[in-house]
């Protein structure tokens, strides 16, 4: 009788210590999760672009009837993946915030050219530092990154490799996504370091525990590594807790750089007062060429772009092709899209390093939604920034010249972007490659423009830009304007230039259909099958083979 008294009294105590535990009853979630669903159909129906409103619903749906089975971080997972669907990288859920208070594993990981790297760790794990990720709980590292991508409110790849990676580092997010079978606040992994692999389980910090960073970088010391090499930073890494901007001249390059990684103004300096003095000391000097870094800027108010992109205009001595560098990356997001966006429109400026975290035309500026019963914050775009027209947006701006870093560069204090953009000398390089060609085009130098057209798609200078999607599309122009001829030769050079196309043969076919030439139709329809057997090109060739072959 007193045991079974002793057992009652525990579980009283014990009931509401374990309800504070949880942000809310499997009720309250499912009144959480309806609440979402009205409220983005009633308020915020426009973010249905990259998912529709159906597919939408079904998720809800699904969420809801799952969450009486789910653990609560496995519910607030998949609150996640909802919002991520939209594929607006400002619409997200505030689940790192103090309301949820997931674990942290105190590692950092990155995502060089050639492979997943531990670039900075608690000096706990310094064996780890510097490692390469080859797996986590057994999971190869790119199945773990296609496990994790749901719910990262990824705009395109560039984001997931600015943020997502550190989704690796939450214990909850794992197991949520089935990379681990069972939940622990520890974590296994797999590494490979000096040519041997090794495993290494890791415990997360005390919950709620922050990693303090700026920019994704963390400030080295007794407790925290980096695996940079000790020595000067590199110009990107300067000053980074203590100055938004700041320039330097390189008298040996007659070069002047600028790091600048918030649109903010610093609080010593305001914007304009800065770059004020960055044009004087450009005009008053041997300047010969500007290269501005935004690789690690995610924005703040596009408000204040104005004198950037107004003193670029104005400075005769840098607004020249070949005088003007700016440095993209995977961070490069929100308010500087639309700096970098300006820039590209209004500036004889050459981009370098990685495409940009953002569309180029995106939803940003959000509000936020309290979860009624969790809580928990969402954040809704509501702005839609359009830089440029329509048929100009893409998932990112591309980098005119695409350069990345190695883990060895990294390593080493080596800024191979920077290097790149000092070194460049390039007369023959083209800015707009399609601008180019279309003025050889209409100027009647045809053989000049598929001597041009062959010259730049081999060169890797130009390893971003869609030549054979820009072709394509400029070929259908011409024929829908009934100039059936001159698209007949650019599909036609088309698949001179990329003879494994298939989609480039079967647009072909469709330019001698409409001239009435069903003889090469047919012909290249076939050669569309070919290369594409199987494939949604394949079989629309096949159907309009069959199409042509009942006609005749």
């Amino acid at each position: 009788m007193i045991k079974k008294l002793f057992i009652t009294i525990c579980l009283l105590f014990q009931q509401p210590f374990l309800q504070s535990q949880n942000l809310a009853s499997t009720e309250e979630w499912q009144e959480d999760i309806k609440f979402l669903q009205r409220t983005i159909h009633r308020d915020y129906p426009f973010l249905f672009k990259k998912t529709t409103s159906e597919e939408f619903d079904a998720k809800i749906d699904e969420l809801y009837s799952k969450i009486p089975n789910m653990l609560e971080h496995e519910v607030i997972a998949g609150f996640a993946r909802i919002i991520a669907s939209f594929g607006y990288g400002h619409t997200e859920l505030g689940w790192r915030g103090d309301i949820v208070g997931f674990h942290r594993l105190p590692v950092t990981f990155y995502q060089f050219s050639d492979g997943v790297f531990v670039r900075e760790v608690s000096n706990e794990y310094k064996n780890i530092l510097g490692a390469r990720l080859i797996a986590v709980e057994g999971i190869p590292i790119d199945k773990v990154i296609m496990a994790i991508y749901p719910v990262v409110p990824a705009e395109n790849e560039q984001y997931f490799k600015a943020y997502g990676l550190n989704f690796i580092t939450v214990p909850e997010i794992l197991h949520a996504q089935g990379v681990m079978a069972d939940f622990s606040n520890t974590v296994s992994f797999t590494f490979e370091k000096d040519g041997k692999q090794f495993q290494q389980k890791i415990s997360s910090l005390p919950k709620g525990e922050k990693i303090e960073r700026n920019y994704g970088f963390s400030a080295e010391s007794e407790n925290w590594l980096n695996t940079r090499e000790k020595g000067e930073n590199p110009l990107f890494l300067k000053h980074l807790e203590d100055k938004i901007y700041y320039y330097e001249y390189l008298p040996e390059e007659k070069t002047v750089y600028i790091r600048h990684s918030q649109i903010q103004d610093d609080p010593s300096e305001s914007i304009p007062e800065f770059y004020d003095k960055v044009f004087n000391f450009i005009e008053e000097n041997e300047v010969e060429k500007l290269i501005l870094d935004v690789r690690l800027n995610g924005g703040g108010n596009n408000y204040k772009n104005k004198p950037i992109v107004t003193g670029i205009i104005k400075s005769d001595k840098i607004n020249r092709p070949g005088h003007f560098f700016v440095i993209l990356g995977r961070r490069t997001f929100s308010a500087c899209q639309n700096l970098v966006n300006e820039l590209d429109n209004y500036t004889n400026a050459i981009f370098i390093g990685e495409p940009t975290a953002e569309n180029i035309n995106f939803y940003g500026d959000t509000k936020r939604l309290d979860l009624p019963n969790s809580g928990i914050p969402v954040y809704l775009s509501f702005a839609w920034w359009q830089d440029k027209p329509q048929w100009e947006n893409d998932e990112w701006l591309e980098p005119h010249i695409p350069v990345e870093m190695s883990f060895e560069d990294y390593r080493t204090n080596r800024d191979p972007v920077l290097e790149t953009a000092l070194n460049f000398s390039d007369t023959t390089f083209v800015r707009d490659p399609m601008g180019y060609l279309t003025t050889l085009f209409f100027e009647g130098k045809i053989e000049k423009v598929m001597t041009e057209a062959a010259r730049m798609v081999n060169d890797p200078n130009y390893a971003f830009f869609k030549f054979e999607e820009q072709f394509n599309n400029t070929a259908y122009r011409l024929l829908a304007s009934e100039r059936v001829e001159e698209a007949i030769y650019v599909f036609q050079m088309n698949t001179e230039l990329f003879p494994e196309s298939a989609n480039a043969w079967n647009s072909l076919a469709e330019a001698y259909l409409k001239a009435g030439n069903k003889e090469k139709a047919m012909k290249f329809y076939k050669k569309s099958v070919q290369l594409d057997p199987e494939g949604n090109t394949g079989d629309h060739a096949k159907n309009m083979l069959k199409k042509i072959k009942t006609e005749n």
